[in-house]
């Protein structure tokens, strides 16, 4: 039981706001330590987790081609496109949005979208691009509340949806735990197909405060506006 000492230092070290890549990693030293490993052991053992997860290190090549994209218009691009759609508001742009990544994450393509690939730079500018379309130009306030409900949609969309695909970790953990655990056959479809009811329930009641999102905005830009002070010409 020494050995969960590990877990007081991560506790410890994000309590105290460290930087979470040193405290992961004196973490790790220090449990392997008192696990009895080697030196050697434990440089071999974090170099094996880097190896095996070389897929996270993906944002190395994604950011900067995302930079690029966006430095040469693609942001500007965006709104052009979203403003020939004059009947898509930014609740059913976000709605669509919803539902197209609830889909691909079914199908484990989740990283086709994401907040770096997709959120940011294209649906970001876009629902804003339908907002100031139908109200003109947005208060800060505004961006913000916007760029959350973007950021909402795409996590929703991902935690709900990838369950559904059989190959999935979180589906392949649950049947491989129970399966030994409680001696049964539980098969990834079983699970699969049970969480199709919960991903639809959740498109449907998050989809539904997207939709309400045009009302809101309409409200609260109106009393932004109500609120802005009339400033008269004098002679």
């Amino acid at each position: 039981m020494i050995v969960l000492l590990g877990v007081l230092v991560v506790v410890i070290g994000f309590a105290t706001k460290r930087n979470p890549l040193l405290v992961v990693g004196v973490a790790g030293i220090v449990t392997g330590f008192l696990g009895g490993l080697s030196p050697g052991k434990i440089l071999a053992a974090f170099g094996e987790g880097f190896a095996n997860s070389r897929a996270v290190t993906i944002f190395a090549i994604t950011l900067p081609v995302i930079g690029l994209l966006e430095r040469y218009g693609l942001q500007e691009q965006a709104r052009n496109l979203i403003a020939r759609f004059a009947g898509l508001t930014t609740g059913r742009f976000l709605t669509l949005y919803l539902g197209l990544r609830q889909l691909g994450a079914a199908v484990g393509l989740n990283n086709v979208f994401g907040p770096a690939q997709t959120v940011r730079p294209l649906a970001v500018p876009m629902a804003e691009g339908a907002a100031e379309r139908k109200h003109g130009p947005l208060p800060e306030r505004t961006r913000e509340k916007l760029r959350s409900f973007a950021a909402s949609a795409d996590n929703v969309g991902l935690f709900f949806g990838e369950d559904v695909f059989l190959a999935v970790g979180s589906i392949l953990l649950i049947t491989g735990f129970v399966n030994t655990s409680y001696g049964t056959h539980l098969e990834p479809l079983h699970l699969a197909l049970w969480a199709i009811p919960t991903a639809v329930c959740a498109f449907v009641v998050h989809g539904w405060r997207l939709l309400r999102l045009d009302r809101q905005l309409e409200r609260d830009l109106l009393t932004a506006h109500a609120g802005t002070p009339v400033v008269e010409a004098t002679q």
